[in-house]
């Protein structure tokens, strides 16, 4: 059974598309009432305040006809900004050689919050090298992930 997430980026990819952006990535954060739908949303110009308004806008109508989260919840729509997070084995292999860190639901290496360089990814594994070390992590195994942006 797909994931909440990949349920709504399935949907509102479209939608998204139609606007001319990328979605970058869907976070779905269920807290009852005060759950949250958070929509990453990028394109080769940069994303602005507008941008995200224009989206919010076309989504919330999608969300509202197709009705798939029964609770309450916020939409909110961003840019990925300089800490993008990564969601797919795509953006990891983009961003081959940065450091990323990542939390885990299945320890590696004996911790759940790794930081370290990418320095591989084939199929669904990303190899990090951490303190020295290289792990192989499963994409699955990972909560969430982004990059540190380096200034």
């Amino acid at each position: 059974m797909a994931t909440i997430e990949a349920r709504l980026a399935d949907m509102l990819t479209p939608a998204v598309e139609a606007l001319g952006y990328q979605l970058w990535g869907v976070e779905f954060v269920s807290a009852g009432k005060h759950s949250v739908v958070r929509l990453y949303i990028d394109s080769e110009k940069g994303i602005f305040i507008e941008d995200c308004a224009e989206a919010s806008r076309q989504v919330s109508a999608v969300l509202d006809v197709e009705d798939p989260i029964s609770t309450e919840y916020t939409l909110e729509v961003s840019s990925p900004g300089v800490d993008r997070p990564l969601f797919t084995a795509e953006q990891y292999a983009a961003y081959l050689g940065e450091e990323i860190k990542v939390q885990l639901t299945m320890p590696v290496g004996g911790s759940r919050n790794l930081k370290g360089i990418i320095t591989q990814i084939e199929g669904t594994m990303l190899t990090v090298k951490v303190n020295g070390e290289e792990l192989i992590i499963a994409l699955d195994n990972i909560r969430k992930g982004n990059l540190i942006a380096k200034f």
